[in-house]
Formats: structure tokens, C-alpha cells, sequence
């Protein structure tokens, strides 16, 4: 069963940690000094929220697939509507290994479908961090995966 997932970008980690904290009634699954991650069941949300060098607001939305399968599906249905931006594999972002694949519906919002397989002691690995920096650079601050140009 699919998770739907929310991504806010935040000023203040510790504000925004007890704000949601009270609102969804259950402390965070994961805090760092500049993420933290609710995986509620009721809702069925991952909701992550992280103080990075981007726009303050909505960051993405996406599906959180349960396995590789489902993930599978979600992208042939992205592919079908022409809207993969980018496939990954094995990636480390928000302190999590995991498969995505990015698109942009017609607006411009910014999706991520993702299939996590494990979890990293950093947002971002090593190696990639110069990469995603670059890529950052290029297109405007953003969380991981491809931005809209608008």
C-alpha cells in the first residue's frame, strides 16, 4: 500500500518539530539538525519538513511505494504521461537509500515517487553532495530531484 508524501521546506527546525508534533500527536520517526520525518498511519503520510537553502513552503509532493514492485508501477504510469524527469537508483537523500523517480505534473509541482531501502547517516552521500550542489547551483535550490522551471 502506497504512503502519500508531503515536503515543506522550514525557517526553523525546532519551531516547526514541536508544531507538528503537536498537531499530528506522535513525536517524529526521524530528527537531524536540518530534517525530520513523521510516517503516520492515520493519515497514511510521510511527512518531512527540512531547513535547507531553498524557497520556504512546499518543497514536493509524492507516493512512497511498500517495494519494488509498486514502484515499478508508479513509474511505467509516469512514463506512459511523458513525465519522468528523472530516474534514480540507490540514491541518498533525507537521510534514506532509495529508487525515485521525478516528474512535474503540468504546473510545474514537483513530484517524487520513491521506493526506500535503508537509511543514511547524512541528507546526502558523500559523492553526491558535490553533484546535487552543482545541480542546485544550475537550477535553483531545491531538495532533491529535478526543480520546475517556471
Amino acid at each position: 500500500m502506497k504512503r502519500f508524501h508531503v515536503h515543506l521546506n522550514v525557517e526553523h527546525i525546532g519551531k516547526n518539530v514541536a508544531f507538528y508534533t503537536q498537531l499530528f500527536g506522535v513525536e517524529p520517526s526521524i530528527v537531524q539538525a536540518d530534517y525530520a520525518k513523521w510516517m503516520l498511519d492515520d493519515p497514511r503520510v510521510n511527512f518531512a519538513i527540512s531547513s535547507r537553502p531553498a524557497a520556504i513552503g512546499l518543497d514536493h509532493l509524492g507516493l512512497q511505494a511498500e517495494n519494488a514492485d509498486e514502484l515499478t508501477e508508479i513509474g511505467d504510469r509516469l512514463q506512459a504521461a511523458d513525465a519522468v524527469a528523472l530516474a534514480e537508483q540507490n540514491t541518498t537523500c533525507c537521510y534514506a537509500r532509495s529508487d525515485k523517480f521525478w516528474a512535474e505534473d503540468p504546473q510545474g509541482t514537483r513530484w517524487e515517487s520513491f521506493h526506500t531501502h535503508g537509511d543514511a547517516t547524512t541528507y546526502y552521500a558523500p559523492h553526491e553532495a558535490a553533484a546535487k550542489t552543482a545541480e542546485k547551483a544550475a537550477r535553483g535550490a531545491a531538495c532533491c530531484g529535478p526543480i520546475a522551471a517556471h
